[in-house]
């Protein structure tokens, strides 16, 4: 299948593809054949730009079992999120060798706290320049869920992508970063533009980001019919009519404000909590039937919230900087009047 009039041009990077990534966190919760039927299916659709991370677990092995004898047609991005530059080289070549490649189009640091930058200390960028000598990786990213950190980023002039949460619930300060991005003729990299699963009408998420045609959404693909309603986008995307307009002003109506956005970097919870799903459990049932989330399985999931030790390590790892505690318990308390 050929290239679509919705082409992306990251920036400066001359990576030119169609206005659909493949974003492969998800195919870690499936097995290797299963992964395997859906990336090989998205290429000969159409997607040509993949990203994972090698903190996603086994992704990037079964892109590598599934997509090395495309390799030449595909765009590659994974990212590190080490802080020494030491296991910089460790991850850098444990990808290469999962993804069964001499070289990733795109290299990114992995939501980092602070900005990278020569002379910091660390020597991360460093690295990353003389990956980039060798062969190894052709340009250089950087992702993050804190604005300040982005838009240190952006305004530095040393990266050539941005990966950003953006969908239509960003705030105004987040469209704001997406434009700057283009002034700056940096590319620009929407993650979870479904905002982690809160988001369930797809064609009005893919016709929102459709107005940013220096954006490349990159989707987060599990399941087959996930998949399917992507490809259909790439020859027939949605247009923003009156009626995909009214389900996006509903949704910032219900879900406008602070809210879990699912990224899990609150993650480990010492006390054993899912806390990317029930500190947003009283917006998905109400998003989603009931009965589902009232399984044997989610009360007692969710009945952990009562052994929550208040370490307060959620927060102190929220990008969002959420009060995660407070959260939790407001989100138990709804979930209980469900019972």
């Amino acid at each position: 299948m050929g290239f679509s009039a919705s082409d992306v041009t990251l920036g400066t990077t001359g990576i030119i593809v169609p206005k659909n990534g493949f974003g492969a966190l998800p195919i870690q919760r499936i097995g290797q054949d299963q992964a395997a039927v859906l990336l090989k299916k998205a290429y000969q659709h159409g997607i040509r730009f993949f990203d994972t991370a090698r903190f996603y677990s086994d992704s990037e092995a079964k892109i590598g079992y599934a997509l090395h004898d495309v390799r030449g047609d595909i765009f590659l991005a994974s990212k590190t999120m080490t802080m020494h530059a030491d296991e910089f080289w460790t991850q850098l070549h444990t990808s290469l060798s999962d993804l069964r490649t001499d070289y990733l189009d795109l290299y990114q640091f992995h939501n980092p706290a602070v900005c990278p930058k020569p002379g910091d200390g660390t020597g991360l960028y460093e690295a990353m320049l003389e990956a980039k000598a060798k062969g190894l990786i052709r340009h250089i990213g950087i992702t993050n869920h804190r604005l300040p950190v982005a838009l240190e980023a952006v305004e530095s002039g040393l990266y050539e992508t941005l990966q950003f949460p953006f969908s239509y619930l960003a705030s105004p300060k987040e469209i704001e970063l997406v434009n700057l991005c283009r002034e700056k003729n940096m590319g620009f990299i929407a993650m979870k533009a479904l905002s982690g699963g809160l988001l369930t009408n797809s064609a009005a998420a893919y016709a929102f980001l459709a107005q940013f045609d220096h954006v490349l959404p990159i989707w987060g693909i599990q399941r087959e019919s996930e998949l399917d309603e992507f490809l259909s986008y790439i020859d027939h995307p949605p247009v923003l009519d009156t009626k995909l307009t009214a389900i996006i002003e509903k949704d910032r109506q219900e879900l406008g404000g602070e809210f879990c956005r699912g990224c899990g970097y609150c993650l480990p919870c010492p006390a054993g909590i899912d806390i990317p799903t029930a500190a947003r459990m009283s917006l998905m049932i109400r998003r989603a039937p009931a009965s589902a989330l009232l399984s044997d399985e989610w009360k007692m999931k969710m009945r952990r919230v009562e052994d929550c030790i208040h370490c307060n390590h959620c927060a102190e790892h929220c990008p969002y900087s959420l009060n995660t505690p407070e959260l939790l318990q407001k989100n138990w308390e709804d979930y209980q009047h469900f019972l």
